[in-house]
């Protein structure tokens, strides 16, 4: 057993270790912070996103870095998700992008505060939060790693980036994607390529009151879009 004076000094001396353990772990961990919330790419732009993030009370639905409310969807890698463009369309009109359904409330931002919101996903996006949030999981097959994707690249299987940020919260090809539409294996043996392109400018003069929404894609995506969906053959498989 220790003694009084023993045992007050073993006190002093793991507390005085204790406590520089965390002094240096704390400077540590601030050193580091330039590097992994990327300031360097701080832009005025980005400063103005913020404060209009803050402003609109974005964070009494949606969730960033892991902070603010679980109504919507969370955001930290929306940029990466979706892309500018189904962002910038979302903020400008959210009753078109899902017509009918539960909708985010109509702020009626400008072209210029859309830019500067738009900028600051994409700076959040960037961070370097050591794999937080996690990729996921979709219909129980689990995504490529970053490592063979890496952000901006296509997935392993062919998909072009394009599927990757408007298609697959809703469509699965080969088991991997969501189950809110059909699925999408064989579609190529469905439907010609002039029929698809059609359908992806926008289905609902296709098929009227179908719950699908326009979606903002390019000529480019469209035309990207309908070449990967003509491959989706059952009788050749997919890519």
């Amino acid at each position: 057993m220790l003694s009084k004076s023993a045992a007050r000094m073993f006190f002093l001396i793991g507390t005085a270790l204790c406590g520089g353990a965390f002094v240096l772990l704390t400077i540590d961990t601030i050193s580091r912070v330039p590097e992994q919330t990327k300031e360097q790419n701080l832009t005025p732009a980005v400063h103005r996103g913020k404060d209009l993030w803050d402003a609109s009370n974005c964070m009494g639905c949606h969730t960033l870095l892991g902070e603010g409310a679980y109504y919507a969807p969370e955001l930290t890698k929306v940029y990466e998700r979706r892309g500018p463009v189904f962002i910038t369309a979302m903020l400008r009109d959210p009753a078109a992008m899902y017509p009918g359904q539960r909708q985010m409330q109509q702020y009626n931002f400008t072209d210029a505060e859309i830019a500067d919101l738009v900028s600051f996903l994409e700076w959040i996006g960037q961070m370097d939060l050591n794999g937080f949030p996690p990729s996921p999981v979709l219909a129980g097959v689990v995504a490529p790693s970053a490592s063979s994707t890496g952000p901006g690249a296509p997935p392993s299987d062919g998909r072009p980036r394009s599927f990757e940020q408007n298609c697959v919260m809703c469509h699965a090809v080969n088991g991997r994607g969501g189950n809110a539409g059909p699925s999408l294996n064989g579609v190529g043996d469905r439907f010609d390529e002039v029929y698809l392109a059609r359908w992806l400018h926008d289905p609902g003069a296709v098929k009227p009151g179908t719950a699908m929404p326009k979606l903002p894609l390019s000529d480019a995506q469209i035309t990207e879009l309908t070449t990967y969906l003509s491959t989706l053959r059952a009788r050749q498989g997919t890519p």
